[in-house]
């Protein structure tokens, strides 16, 4: 039986403050993957609205041709009005279009200046104990990786 003496969210942040920019980048994105993969089915198109709502017009531009990459919607508008009333449509697709357009804003956080603290803080503690401990694995592998020597 492991010992464990911290909790796995504040494992989470304690990596992400350890890490280089690159590591806390992919660590960020991971932790939103992870909490969209926890929403439950009758939230996911309130989160949807509210990612889009705060993309800037050229992330709509990314979202609009991921939408077009999945052939289902014909040709889609980089616009949010169009992008939210195409979202019920996309049936199984719908989580990996929340994790596109919840990952486009998480770029532009960081673009911002907005520390990794502040990106994790929406969401990190909306995960289940069992989904942050599993993640915790996967970001001490990032720490390592980032440790023997990423480019950061």
């Amino acid at each position: 039986m492991p010992l464990c003496f911290i909790e796995p969210h504040d494992a989470i942040r304690v990596i992400a403050e350890s890490v280089g920019r690159d590591a806390r980048r992919q660590l960020v994105g991971e932790v939103v993957h992870a909490w969209v993969d926890e929403i439950p089915e009758r939230e996911l198109v309130t989160h949807y609205a509210r990612a889009v709502a705060e993309l800037d017009p050229d992330d709509l531009s990314m979202l609009a041709a991921w939408h077009a990459s999945l052939e289902t919607v014909g040709q889609p508008i980089a616009n949010t009005d169009f992008l939210l009333s195409i979202y019920p449509s996309l049936g199984e697709h719908r989580r990996e279009a929340l994790k596109v357009a919840a990952g486009l804003g998480s770029e532009d956080a960081f673009d911002a200046g907005l520390a990794e603290e502040q990106a994790l803080e929406g969401v990190l503690p909306r995960l289940s104990r069992q989904r942050a401990a599993e993640l915790a694995t996967e970001c001490i592998e990032l720490y390592i990786w980032d440790r023997l020597g990423s480019n950061n």
